[in-house]
């Protein structure tokens, strides 16, 4: 099992300002339908979730596959949400991880997920992290405390156990609106961006792919 210093310091670590200017009304998080992760950075807690580009029809994705393992990958990029408050992104999961308590330090695992992480600026220790998850045990649209950081990290299950696997599936956030509601205050910027399949509190397996993520004005 991992903790407070472990998991979410990947979130701590990344979530140190640079700035980015928009090029009309869309900014590239990821540029995988190139196979490059360039800008990225790896941070490994237990083992190493293995992530690698594949081709899906003639789209390049990043697979990801965790066998109780936990390691993350994640990019720094200031983000004026006022100008651009829309995340968009494409995934799908291969399999659930059926029975956790995800609300749990034993049952934090998720086969995917998508972190947005405002700083705190000078004051690391008060960085925010919103987890847009793909749960496996909750219906869409639940919100609840991370486990180790129930202040500071709180999970959204954009996907739930109601959605089928092996399917694609395309979202879009307005992420200014997600960050007031989950933290009550307003919140007009983001530091970092990072993606996450985790298991090392289960001991599963789980793999699940990634598209491309960037972020638009409408």
């Amino acid at each position: 099992m991992i903790g407070l210093v472990n998991k979410f310091t990947l979130i701590l670590l990344l979530a140190v300002t640079g700035a980015v200017s928009a090029s009309g009304t869309s900014i590239a998080i990821t540029e995988f339908s190139e196979s490059s992760l360039q800008g990225w950075e790896s941070k490994s807690f237990v083992g190493t979730t293995d992530y690698q580009f594949t081709k899906e029809g003639d789209q390049t994705v990043l697979v990801a596959t965790a066998s109780a393992a936990a390691s993350g990958l994640g990019k720094k990029i200031r983000i004026d949400l006022e100008k651009t408050p829309y995340i968009n992104w494409s995934w799908k999961i291969d399999n659930r991880l059926s029975g956790l308590d995800e609300a749990t330090k034993e049952g934090d695992d998720y086969v995917a997920r998508l972190y947005v992480v405002n700083s705190g600026g000078v004051f690391i220790w008060k960085a925010k992290s919103l987890n847009y998850v793909w749960s496996s045990n909750q219906s869409k649209e639940q919100i609840w405390p991370n486990a180790y950081r129930p202040k500071n990290s709180i999970m959204l299950s954009v996907r739930g156990s109601e959605d089928p696997t092996g399917q694609w599936v395309t979202e879009k956030r307005n992420v200014l609106n997600d960050l007031k509601k989950v933290f009550g205050n307003d919140i007009d910027t983001i530091d970092a961006v990072a993606i996450m399949t985790d298991t090392d509190n289960s001991g599963r397996s789980a793999s699940a792919a990634y598209g491309e993520i960037f972020f638009t004005d409408q």
